[in-house]
């Protein structure tokens, strides 16, 4: 019995307290009481787009061929990355085109920054200010 008690008590020593389990992340802290747009951002941008690696119009191409040559899960994932690139840039009507676009590749996933683009939009480049500026001092 000696051997099983050696690892009861690293289960019970790998329990985490409940301020470790959830701990904001910075989107959840900038975004404060509004959840409307915390919900719309947090799936669709990215923490630093700069670090991408591809512009918006190269995803955008990428995603177009795959859409032509049949391969829509390649499309979707290049859209979503255009998607949050266009975000970056502030381009609320390549938001809508692009999530859109989205939308109708796979009908079962909804962007909920679909409902209030502009507010998202203006959100996101209120962030990007305040957090990327933060990086560029490190």
């Amino acid at each position: 019995m000696g051997i099983f008690d050696r690892f009861r008590k690293k289960k019970k020593e790998e329990k985490k307290t409940p301020e470790e389990v959830k701990k904001p992340t910075k989107l959840e802290l900038f975004c404060g009481d509004d959840k409307e747009t915390y919900e719309a951002l947090f799936d669709t941008m990215f923490d630093d787009p700069r670090k991408s690696g591809t512009s918006m119009k190269e995803a955008e191409k990428k995603a177009k061929d795959y859409e032509k040559s049949g391969n829509l899960d390649g499309a979707w994932e290049q859209y979503r990355i255009a998607g949050g690139l266009a975000i970056y840039e502030g381009n609320v009507k390549k938001v809508v085109r692009i999530f859109s676009k989205c939308q109708k590749i796979s009908p079962n996933t909804s962007f909920s920054i679909l409902k209030n683009p502009e507010k998202a939009v203006a959100k996101a480049q209120e962030y990007y200010q305040e957090y990327l500026k933060e990086e560029e001092k490190k």
